[in-house]
């Protein structure tokens, strides 16, 4: 594997995001916190629930579309970000390793751990393939994934989502500077539908995304030795329709004073102020085609699911 980073940017950058976000107003944390062993199965456990439609229709659109993705980009390298357990990935593998052009698989993650399962996995599933892992962060090290002559980059899940525009946007610029021209980006995103199916997908009954949401407190406590109470904060789940986004938040049920011993600050909350948790936009195909277009990508095909909850956009890069 290739380590990028390792525990100790880890943890300076939890750091510094807890305490920009909590010295900011209204109070926010990136979503990227949720994400340890218990986080991660909590996300297991939610993209199985019924209410939770990204993950079940994304894999129906790329079960429909692979081989067509396969035969349209016969590409040597696939690149994940965001890889997790590249589950979903599996199909796009599937498909590129019959057309007989894929050589080499990039998965790249935060979790060395999950990373190095993925890659043991992996590699036992696919032998002819040369499987190389990246511990790294999408959002600083694209510059460093391995270079090549006909990649394709793989950026699933909507998680696309969980950037701002102005994020969206840097983080597009920044993978298209890595790609030659000519190379490709697959993109799945969530699509603007009725709040009454996109806010349960967040908010479900069985609480599953509430401990998730909640989670982020723990891993605070965890490692920075804070005394949060999870279940002094509720779990606020809704649709945003100006900027056409889910937000999660935790709002706190009483007036607080939680101390931070590894930032050396204590943080007060009023009751029901909140902590923006996360965002997940979700997109119109126009919007998606306008935001590559400004970064350097043309689209070329496009695909969604009957009911137009989930769109797979094929783009390649184009010269500036």
């Amino acid at each position: 594997m290739i380590t990028l980073m390792d525990e100790r940017d880890l943890a300076r950058w939890l750091r510094a995001d807890v305490r920009t976000g909590f010295t900011a107003t209204p109070k926010r944390l990136p979503p990227k916190w949720f994400y340890d062993a218990r986080g991660s199965a909590l996300f297991e456990e939610i993209t199985r629930l019924p209410e939770y439609y990204p993950t079940r229709t994304e894999r129906a659109v790329l079960t429909e579309h692979a081989a067509e993705i396969a035969r349209i980009t016969e590409v040597k390298t696939l690149v994940e970000l965001g890889s997790g357990s590249s589950e979903k990935t599996r199909l796009l593998l599937d498909a590129l390793t019959a057309r007989g052009t894929l050589g080499g698989f990039v998965p790249l993650d935060v979790s060395a751990d999950a990373l190095g399962d993925a890659v043991t996995v992996l590699g036992e599933s696919y032998p002819g393939l040369t499987v190389t892992g990246v511990v790294g962060d999408f959002s600083r090290h694209l510059r460093h994934l391995p270079d090549g002559d006909s990649r394709m980059v793989a950026f699933l899940g909507g998680t696309i989502g969980n950037l701002t525009p102005r994020e969206r946007s840097a983080f597009l610029a920044a993978l298209r500077s890595t790609l030659h021209e000519g190379e490709w980006l697959l993109l799945g995103a969530g699509l603007v539908k009725d709040p009454a199916i996109e806010v349960p997908a967040y908010d479900d009954a069985a609480g599953v995304t509430a401990e998730f949401n909640r989670n982020v407190l723990r891993v605070i406590n965890r490692e920075l030795g804070a005394a949060f109470d999870p279940y002094a904060f509720d779990h606020v789940a809704l649709w945003a329709p100006g900027p056409e986004w889910i937000e999660m938040r935790l709002r706190s049920r009483v007036a607080q004073r939680v101390a931070i011993p590894g930032l050396g600050m204590t943080v007060d909350f009023a009751a029901g102020e909140e902590i923006r948790t996360e965002v997940s936009a979700k997109f119109r195909r126009g919007g998606i085609t306008a935001e590559l277009a400004a970064a350097g990508f043309e689209v070329y095909r496009w695909w969604n699911d009957p009911q137009e909850w989930f769109g797979l956009t094929l783009a390649r890069a184009v010269r500036p």
